[in-house]
């Protein structure tokens, strides 16, 4: 039997709801000073309430995690493979509108710091999100390399590497102090200098 679509509509809304206070409680507090009763109080729900759409809290942290990798990978156009500098100007676009999303970048940035400790549930997220990052920009400027864009004796998975270093690091320091570090120029600034390197 199909369910009713207005009864799907309002359960569907009540989800978003529970992965939208989650974000943000996660990012507030971290993964593990969060509680259930929390995420509860913020959505106006019990605690049953909340675990009728989410088994368990690692299962509300897998969806909000997917949840922030599908606005990234939308945005990031991992559709399609971007060849070269193309990809590497999207990451300065990407950076760029990361600082009108303060709190995404607060979650990210929380929950990779806790992530290392092999038994945190965000532990393989975390390591599997920087290999396909790596892999997509390495990748990129492997098709740089060999359309002639990029120079033929660089390390891709080297500057893959180097690149998302210089961004989690900017994005760290812009958390702690924003009115003084201007992490979208000073990231273009890099990239821009980096594209002259391995043009």
């Amino acid at each position: 039997m199909t369910p009713h679509p207005r009864r799907r509509s309002r359960g569907d809304d009540r989800r978003e709801q529970i992965i939208d206070e989650a974000l943000k409680a996660f990012a507030d507090n971290g993964y593990r000073s969060t509680s259930i009763a929390e995420i509860a109080e913020r959505c106006r729900l019990s605690q049953p309430g909340v675990l009728h759409y989410f088994p368990n809290k690692a299962a509300l942290l897998s969806a909000v995690l997917d949840y922030r990798d599908r606005l990234d990978y939308d945005r990031l156009g991992f559709d399609q493979q971007l060849r070269g500098k193309d990809a590497l100007i999207r990451l300065a676009q990407l950076v760029d509108h990361n600082t009108h999303v303060p709190g995404l970048v607060r979650l990210f940035t929380v929950l990779t710091s806790e992530a290392v400790t092999t038994d945190h549930p965000a532990h393989d997220w975390a390591q599997q999100r920087y290999r396909k990052l790596q892999d997509y920009l390495a990748a990129a400027l492997d098709a740089g390399r060999a359309d002639g864009s990029v120079r033929a004796d660089i390390d891709p998975a080297a500057v893959a590497r180097q690149v998302f270093a210089m961004m989690d690091g900017l994005q760290l320091q812009w958390l702690v102090d924003p009115d003084n570090v201007d992490m979208a120029t000073l990231f273009r600034a890099y990239i821009d200098e980096l594209i002259a390197w391995i043009s």
